[in-house]
């Protein structure tokens, strides 16, 4: 597909040639199996810990959005995968070294060309992104997403950091929880059911 043909196709939500730009689900799945996983949310408090040695010590690091590593000591450095629901440049992209970026996003009209283009790209599907929402009952955040995805994998161990459910806010934004379509309390309970019933998943504390 060219960039002309991509341009109709988000516009015109062609689901299945975008689709096609992807690497299926289960390859990406198959990156996870047996390997310890840590994924970085984007709290403001995890900048207060000194949590980035141990972040390193994963197998594969993925990271959110903007990916925002303020200190090594606190965020660690490597960024192997990237889960994105904003559009970044490709300079940032090319920045981050990352070796896979995963469109996350059920909004396709966001999309940029350069993600897209991008070797093993990954779309999310819609239908995962719909079942999700309706278990929360809004509209689920990037974490959480990654979150549904790596329990559905064969990953040996899931360790969370930077995850408290928008108590100390974002560190890449000013907006509070009431500006933000997501519903943290419903998260945070989701989360921890899942930790209860999944020994595989560790959330760490930065407080």
């Amino acid at each position: 597909m060219n960039r002309l043909s991509f341009a109709l196709a988000r516009l015109r939500r062609d689901e299945g040639k975008l689709a096609a730009l992807s690497v299926p689900q289960s390859e990406l799945l198959a990156d996870y199996a047996g390997r310890s996983v840590a994924l970085i949310g984007n709290a403001r408090g995890l900048a207060d810990a000194r949590l980035g040695e141990m972040i390193e010590t994963a197998d594969l690091i993925i990271r959110i959005n903007r990916a925002p590593k303020p200190f090594a000591h606190s965020h660690g450095t490597r960024t192997d995968q990237l889960a994105l629901a904003v559009a970044l440049d490709a300079a940032k992209l090319d920045a981050l070294q990352t070796r896979r970026v995963l469109w996350m996003s059920h909004k396709r009209k966001r999309l940029p060309w350069h993600v897209a283009n991008r070797p093993g790209f990954y779309l999310h599907p819609q239908a995962d992104y719909e079942r999700l929402k309706t278990a929360l009952g809004s509209q689920p955040t990037t974490g959480a997403m990654m979150i549904d995805l790596l329990a559905r994998s064969d990953a040996r161990r899931i360790d969370l950091y930077g995850f408290d459910f928008f108590a100390t806010l974002s560190l890449t934004g000013s907006r509070t929880a009431e500006q933000v379509p997501h519903d943290f309390n419903a998260e945070a309970a989701w989360v921890h059911a899942l930790i209860a019933r999944d020994p595989r998943f560790r959330l760490h504390s930065h407080g």
